[in-house]
């Protein structure tokens, strides 16, 4: 079995996109794709696609922040913007080689260090980035109010 972390590109853009659909369900496809087209097209952003045969497996984006990142103490700070493996593939690996290859490029690009979130909610987002040596900064729960 061969496995690959690719650089992707607009040939690959529907297979991020479904992808992605799959880690944000409230995302439509039009606007999933109109996003990734600029991405794909920005210097500080860079998404991976991981290739097993010929089936894609998981992606990661990573962007370049120059605003404030929670918790960092340089900037630019790479961040991880979003990580999907579908779930035939994982516990193989596969996100903790694409979060090594986005590292690598956050490095490459002048960062020192790289950041990430999750939902409050997501237990299994949580344990994987504990899991992978990265350290709870703070939590914070947002509000929004209309204003009449």
């Amino acid at each position: 079995m061969k496995n690959e972390i690719l650089t992707s590109n607009i040939e690959n853009l529907d297979h991020i996109v479904d992808m992605a659909l799959q880690l944000w369900p409230d995302n439509t496809e039009e606007g999933l794709k109109e996003e990734f087209i600029e991405k794909l097209k920005s210097e500080k952003d860079q998404i991976f696609l991981y290739r097993i045969e010929n089936e894609f497996a998981g992606f990661i984006h990573v962007a370049i922040r120059t605003d404030y990142v929670e918790g960092a103490g340089s900037s630019p700070t790479g961040f991880i913007e979003g990580i999907f493996v579908k779930e035939e593939f994982r516990d193989k690996g596969i996100a903790r080689d694409l979060v090594k290859k986005g590292e690598l490029w956050a490095k490459s690009k002048g960062c020192r260090e790289i950041g990430s979130d999750v939902e409050f909610h997501n237990k299994e987002s949580y344990n994987f980035h504990k899991k992978i040596g990265y350290t709870e900064v703070n939590r914070i729960i947002c509000f929004l109010k209309t204003i009449k």
